[in-house]
């Protein structure tokens, strides 16, 4: 990418009374544009390289329109016609490389990257994207600053109508600025704008993917996927079950799960599973967790911390009954999902 123009898009979003930024929504961004395009766009905008947020006014977003139109990009045509149209603040976002990003607008641009599919979780940087984006109240009036919350409200109640919250967070639904082809989400609030949900994706009404997170899909996903992890295609995570993240508490080691693999309802897992490998419901497996290995005839043969069988295909883990040890065997199956479920 080092040779790439990274991302541009023009959005629309939300500032706070101070001039803040809230949110940006960009409903057809680019990937990799190419450098006509960019230069195109820098004509009428003056960009002059960089990572670069420049805000327009509805002469400049008339501008861009005729450059959309006159090569055909229609789609972009008609984003830009409403933009010019909105009284809200408008932007044409430039990533010239994928640095960290430096202002909410830029944060916002590389999350919805993730949820438009062109790139997969962690393969962008998104360092310091906390500090970027602000604690917003999510309302049916849309993205309102917290501080400016309660006169909202009583403006609402004095017009005989309620203000609803639907919650306070940094991260809004991915459903309100994405909605991949393919999927089916049970419980919008539960997928957060910077998840990838892959063709074929279920999420159930318990299941829950931050941001840069996500599944390739299909997948059936009825626990949690946390940020930095990444579940392939045809695996099925159990109601309840949790995959660790590393947002907090110092951890450095990326949990994934590989192809086909089902982690049972209520169950856990620390580490990265490889291809077609089944966690026992219930059990809970990180990096120290320490694994009594067992042959084909069931004979424990070494006893090993479960960071060892990091990233290892074609595993069983799970519990025995009586003495409480965690085993490990050889999976001599592997789970299928319901085609019928994933047909979204």
């Amino acid at each position: 990418m080092d040779t790439e123009f990274f991302s541009l898009a023009a959005g629309v979003g939300t500032k706070s009374s101070n001039g803040e930024w809230l949110e940006v929504f960009y409903p057809a961004p680019f990937f990799q544009p190419d450098a006509w395009l960019v230069d195109a766009l820098a004509s009428v905008t003056g960009y002059q390289g960089g990572n670069q947020v420049i805000e327009l006014d509805s002469t400049t977003c008339h501008a861009l329109e005729e450059v959309f139109l006159q090569h055909n990009l229609l789609d972009h045509t008609l984003v830009l016609g409403a933009l010019e149209a909105s009284q809200n603040p408008r932007v044409l976002t430039f990533l010239a490389t994928d640095a960290a990003p430096a202002s909410t607008p830029e944060a916002y641009l590389k999350l919805h990257l993730i949820s438009h599919r062109f790139v997969k979780p962690r393969s962008i940087n998104l360092d310091g994207v906390f500090s970027l984006l602000p604690n917003v109240a999510w309302t049916c009036r849309g993205a309102i600053d917290p501080a400016e919350l309660p006169h909202r409200q009583l403006a609402a109640r004095s017009r005989g109508e309620v203000l609803r919250v639907y919650s306070i967070d940094r991260f809004p639904p991915m459903v309100n600025y994405v909605v991949p082809s393919g999927v089916r989400i049970a419980d919008a609030a539960r997928v957060r704008l910077g998840a990838y949900l892959g063709e074929g994706t279920t999420v159930m009404p318990a299941g829950f993917v931050n941001f840069d997170a996500g599944a390739e899909g299909p997948c059936m996903i009825e626990g949690r996927i946390s940020s930095g992890v990444f579940v392939g295609a045809g695996s099925d995570l159990g109601g309840g079950c949790s995959t660790m993240g590393t947002l907090s508490g110092g951890g450095t080691a990326r949990v994934s799960v590989g192809k086909n693999c089902l982690i049972g309802a209520n169950a856990g897992v620390g580490i990265a599973l490889g291809d077609r490998c089944t966690l026992e419901a219930g059990l809970y497996v990180t990096a120290g967790t320490k694994v009594s290995l067992l042959d084909d005839s069931g004979r424990v043969v070494d006893t090993v911390k479960a960071s060892s069988l990091s990233g290892r295909s074609d595993l069983v883990f799970r519990r025995h009954s009586v003495t409480g040890a965690v085993e490990c065997l050889p999976n001599r199956s592997s789970i299928a999902l319901n085609e019928s479920l994933h047909n979204n």
